[in-house]
């Protein structure tokens, strides 16, 4: 078979000719001494990513501007800040309730023993690698003081939010329907493991500072015949919200992040767009319903 040689890496460019690549494609600039700080601050890729709804043929539509690329940027970075609050709150909960069912059902080192879990294998292996990895200092401590025996509690802390979805996906089914029943009603356990497993998805492009407006998603919720007859998409990270609402219990944190979030839909609504990011016109009602 003929070698073809690979294609040469195109050059650097400078904040200048990243911002004349810009004004090429149709974007008009009104303050180039901005924009070039801007370019010097915000890597070219990330920032013009936001401009993939505002162009056609790789032209900007008419009248486009840096200001509002910069503003569509803005906007998904606070978008994300305000959703990582709120998935934190979810995280640290489950944490909390698989390491006290765990502890108090099979022990302080409950979850290192396979007979408890479906396919424990590949999980004890990561756990172990975290381990070895942490800084914590509860983590020396349980080492140097208790031979390396390192109790439930203390282990889940180290867990990223991935393997802690992994670990209940990997508990028994009457495990996991004892945890679901005691601390999430609304949300039988094939529903719950989806929803942690995209919420540790979402958790992630948050956590490095990824793009959620106008991205589509590859991690799609389960949802419920309600759900779709509102229209949710599940593609979108909308979908994502209408599901956490259901694993915040305390109504009053609810509220204040629907309300923030409402604000900051407000702030931007001269330059986003809601079906990039799958809310519908009622969105603030979907997300304030409960049952």
């Amino acid at each position: 078979m003929e070698h073809v040689p690979a294609q040469s890496v195109k050059p650097p460019a400078t904040y200048e000719q990243q911002l004349n690549i810009l004004k090429s494609r149709g974007l008009n600039v009104n303050n180039e001494d901005m924009a070039v700080r801007t370019l010097q601050q915000i890597n070219y890729y990330r920032l013009s990513a936001y401009g993939l709804s505002l162009k056609h043929d790789d032209k900007y539509h008419i009248d486009t501007t840096f200001e509002q690329l910069l503003a569509l940027y803005e906007f998904d970075r606070r978008f994300r800040y305000i959703i990582m609050e709120v998935v934190e709150q979810v995280e640290i909960s489950f944490r909390t309730h698989i390491s006290y069912y765990i502890a108090h059902t099979y022990g302080a080192l409950g979850h290192l023993e396979q007979e408890h879990f479906r396919n424990h294998e590949v999980f004890l292996i990561e756990l172990e690698k975290e381990i070895k990895r942490s800084q914590e200092i509860f983590i020396k401590h349980h080492i140097e003081k208790y031979e390396g025996k390192i109790p439930v509690w203390v282990a889940i802390e180290v867990l990223s939010f991935g393997a802690l979805s992994k670990l209940f996906s990997n508990m028994k089914r009457d495990d996991q329907n004892h945890i679901a029943k005691s601390n999430y009603r609304r949300a039988p356990v094939i529903y719950l493991e989806s929803w942690l497993k995209c919420l540790s998805y979402i958790r992630n492009i948050c956590a490095h500072y990824g793009r959620l407006y106008n991205r589509p998603l590859t991690s799609k919720p389960r949802l419920d015949r309600k759900s779709k007859q509102l229209g949710i998409e599940q593609g979108k990270i909308f979908a994502h919200l209408y599901v956490l609402k259901e694993l915040i219990p305390d109504r009053n944190k609810w509220t204040d992040f629907v309300t923030r979030l409402e604000a900051l839909l407000t702030e931007y609504k001269d330059v986003i767009e809601l079906e990039r990011i799958g809310f519908p016109e009622d969105w603030e009602s979907i997300l304030m319903m409960r049952g």
